[in-house]
């Protein structure tokens, strides 16, 4: 037998699920921001017109790599031909010389998945 929701708990499920992903999703860019602050302030700025040892990281996901004006890349990253998506913000966060071999960036490797996922989150949140 199959079972229907009735249409006024399919309504009342889907507002208290809501509220669920939003706080999952805000302790992931908190999380995030967290992880920033540790790994990347020393050489990346949040300001979109402000650039540091390294290019701001405003507006970050989905911007072609090389891209932010006022800012010196290495040869390897302009010729990279790289779109910073998650895929590949995920692998240069692991092991950003596998990505672009040659590239000036130094940092530690963050190899744990739900830390790539948290840091994502938050330079997600960045527009």
């Amino acid at each position: 037998m199959k079972m229907r929701l009735s249409p006024l708990l399919a309504l009342a499920t889907a507002l208290t699920a809501a509220p669920v992903a939003l706080a999952v999703e805000g302790g992931m860019q908190e999380a995030g921001r967290q992880l920033f602050s540790h790994h990347c302030t020393a050489c990346h700025s949040l300001d979109s017109s402000e650039n540091a040892f390294g290019p701001s990281l405003f507006g970050v996901v989905d911007r072609p790599a090389a891209s932010v004006p006022r800012f010196a890349y290495s040869k390897a990253m302009e010729t990279s031909g790289i779109t910073w998506s998650e895929d590949n913000l995920r692998k240069w966060i692991a092991d950003n010389e596998a990505l672009v071999p040659g590239t000036r960036m130094r940092h530690v490797a963050i190899s744990d998945p739900a830390e790539q996922d948290y840091l994502i989150s938050f330079l997600r949140s960045l527009k």
